[in-house]
């Protein structure tokens, strides 16, 4: 089996992607970025939707804004108009962003197998390690390490290095491709019964993993602390927090008329009524979005459920060795011997 540093040598890379557009939300568009902290950046913007002609949607509204928005500005991820924004497609995207990543990985990896072939080279596969984050629109969106590994076909579940034939460049390649292609349309709904296409957007990220950053990289440590920063993060992003929502509380957070996140939540609670389609009234307060926001494969590392183990038997460990002496089941060595099973 490899080592650490043996896999850590694998070709390897971070990729962010996103949602498509749902309609013009209010933008913070920083075209060079000096700042080490992006959360708190100070750069000067660019104007929000800066327009040459002044056009207005069907309701009035005008499509233009000229305001360069600070950090932290509440209009940041607010549709230009409400009332023009797909907010169903929204979170029906959300629904189901967990079963498009699935097919973007299997398209990857079947491109690079074909590679393989062509150049006389063993099977490989994916190992991913993979963070949901809200933006401040209340789309989700992915950060993912992908790593490649090859196939030992004496013992599938060991994990051994990928042959020298495919690079990082093939990894990029193929990632790319199945990002910018794979699509899926949903299943029939009363309120669309063509169903709706659940596809990534156009702005997305894929950069090398080396050990040591250098020139458009990132290294490891970088990547792990990109992770484990996202994965802390939920629907606060978009200025709700709310647990699972039911019919005595829906009132409280919903309103197709209202705020930007309150109208997401009433898309998902009404169009989840629909019979296939409770899902969407379950993750209703997660603006439709019901997977887990760090998941991995079962290769990629130490399993959680060992993790879990782990955790658990040391907090028991750690519980008996609190216990007051002289409460509880006395050790074994203070039991006569007369009386021991």
């Amino acid at each position: 089996m490899c080592t650490d540093l043996h896999v850590r040598t694998h070709p390897a890379v971070f990729a962010t992607l996103t949602a498509p557009s749902f309609g013009p939300v209010h933008t913070r568009d920083v075209r060079s970025c000096a700042c080490r902290d992006k959360t708190r950046c100070t750069c000067r913007p660019a104007p929000c939707h800066a327009r040459r002609d002044a056009p207005t949607c069907p309701h009035g509204t005008p499509l233009a804004c000229w305001q360069r928005h600070p950090a932290g500005d509440e209009q940041l991820g607010r549709p230009l108009c409400a009332d023009c924004y797909d907010h169903a497609h929204h979170v029906v995207w959300n629904h189901h962003a967990g079963e498009l990543w699935r097919r973007t990985k299997q398209h990857a990896e079947r491109h690079l197998n074909q590679r393989a072939r062509q150049r006389g080279l063993p099977k490989i596969r994916f190992s991913h390690g993979k963070a949901a984050e809200y933006q401040a629109r209340g789309a989700v969106h992915f950060h993912i390490l992908l790593r490649l590994d090859g196939i030992d076909p004496d013992n599938p579940g060991l994990i051994i290095a990928p042959p020298d034939g495919i690079t990082t460049e093939d990894v990029i390649a193929a990632v790319t491709l199945a990002a910018t292609t794979i699509a899926h349309t949903t299943d029939p709904h009363s309120a669309r019964p063509e169903g709706w296409r659940i596809a990534w957007g156009q702005h997305h990220e894929i950069r090398r993993i080396t050990l040591s950053a250098s020139g458009d990289a990132l290294d490891d440590q970088a990547v792990a602390a990109y992770l484990a920063k996202y994965s802390t993060k939920g629907t606060e992003a978009t200025g709700h927090t709310s647990r699972r929502l039911t019919p005595d509380t829906i009132d409280l957070y919903a309103n197709p008329d209202g705020t930007h996140p309150e109208r997401l939540i009433a898309a998902a609670w009404t169009l989840g009524q629909a019979p296939g389609w409770a899902g969407l009234r379950r993750w209703a307060h997660m603006l439709g979005f019901g997977g887990h926001f760090l998941t991995k494969a079962r290769r990629y590392s130490i399993t959680f459920g060992s993790i879990r183990q782990e955790r658990a038997a040391y907090r028991r460990a750690q519980a008996l060795n609190d216990r007051p002496k002289g409460r509880g089941t006395p050790p074994t060595s203070a039991i006569p011997a007369s009386s021991r099973p």
